[in-house]
């Protein structure tokens, strides 16, 4: 790990699971395969190496979930909760604590309602949490902070459709995507990142952004080093622009403005994908294991120190040294 100091704390981090008990399959254009089944022993094998890895005194703390837990395929063969409960039993075989992130297949599968009031709310209920959007934060050691957002607030998915917020967001997506499938981008679109604006993504409300203001200025009070999680990546060098979310810009802006923040961790684009940006904040977009083929795998274990991250990846998630600004 470098110079053999021993680390603060460690942290494993995974991505777009998706698993579903049926045969391998492929996305919604045709073009890339899916292996529904496969994703459940690719992360058992995860499982298994957080568990009983080369270094088991230095087992991960918690594990970051980043959204996309199982396919939306399950909803139309009524069995989402059956899968739901399949892949939380292969976590629980894990002794780390699980958190998390909600992403467009979550939503594909049970509603908002639904979400709150089942295990993958991994809020803590307390003063850092928001009431009515899936965003709280949390400190695993002195001087660190982790920040989980809802990359779905905004959206046309998960929401009913007689709420002011639905309503917000159909205006928003009709005002740069005009197709009658809202999957597909706007053949009109005058730049490649107009393709963010359709069903399978979202954005995050002025109140999301706002909270999240707060807590990064307090964050920078307290000298400590921030590390958000979400579903939606939001550097257009991070992701293929089609998986960016709605207003990335604005919250890039925010992140920029704060000497806090030191990594922002996505999932959603199953290819992955990373950038430093101007700041020297680093963007990490995580592999997707429902399109990681049987023999390989996809996901990571962070060792966090003082003055970096480092991530020690498996099969398709390259090794990285992030350091902080």
């Amino acid at each position: 790990m470098g110079d053999g100091a021993a680390p603060l704390f460690t942290f494993g981090v995974i991505a777009d699971i998706q698993y579903a008990d049926m045969d391998d399959g492929y996305n919604y254009h045709g073009t890339r395969k899916r292996y529904y089944r496969n994703s459940l022993r690719l992360l058992s094998d995860a499982v298994r190496w957080w568990e009983e890895g080369e270094e088991r005194e230095r087992r991960p703390g918690f594990i970051l979930q980043l959204g996309d837990i199982i396919d939306g395929f399950n909803r139309r063969h009524s069995a989402s909760k059956r899968a739901l409960q399949t892949v939380l039993d292969e976590f629980s075989n894990c002794s780390a604590e699980v958190h998390h992130v909600w992403g467009n297949h979550e939503f594909y599968n049970f509603s908002r309602d639904e979400l709150f009031n089942s295990v993958l709310d991994s809020r803590d209920k307390g003063e850092g949490s928001m009431e009515e959007v899936y965003a709280y934060h949390f400190s695993p050691a002195p001087k660190f902070r982790f920040v989980v957002l809802d990359a779905y607030d905004l959206s046309i998915i998960g929401r009913d459709e007689s709420s002011e917020r639905y309503k917000q967001s159909m205006k928003i997506i009709r005002e740069h995507n005009s197709n009658d499938e809202l999957n597909e981008p706007s053949v009109s679109a005058f730049s490649m990142l107009e393709g963010r604006f359709v069903k399978f993504n979202g954005g995050f409300s002025q109140e999301q952004l706002d909270w999240l203001d707060r807590i990064l200025v307090s964050a920078d009070e307290k000298e400590e080093k921030v590390t958000i999680v979400c579903h939606i990546c939001i550097h257009p060098f991070s992701t293929c622009s089609i998986c960016l979310a709605w207003n990335y810009d604005k919250i890039l802006s925010i992140l920029n403005s704060h000497k806090s923040v030191v990594c922002f961790m996505a999932g959603h684009d199953h290819d992955g994908g990373y950038c430093r940006d101007e700041y020297g904040v680093h963007h990490l977009t995580l592999e997707g294991v429902i399109e990681t083929p049987p023999g390989s795998n996809a996901f990571g274990t962070v060792y966090v120190y003082e003055d970096r991250m480092v991530l020690r990846g498996r099969g398709r998630t390259s090794d990285r040294v992030l350091m902080y600004r």
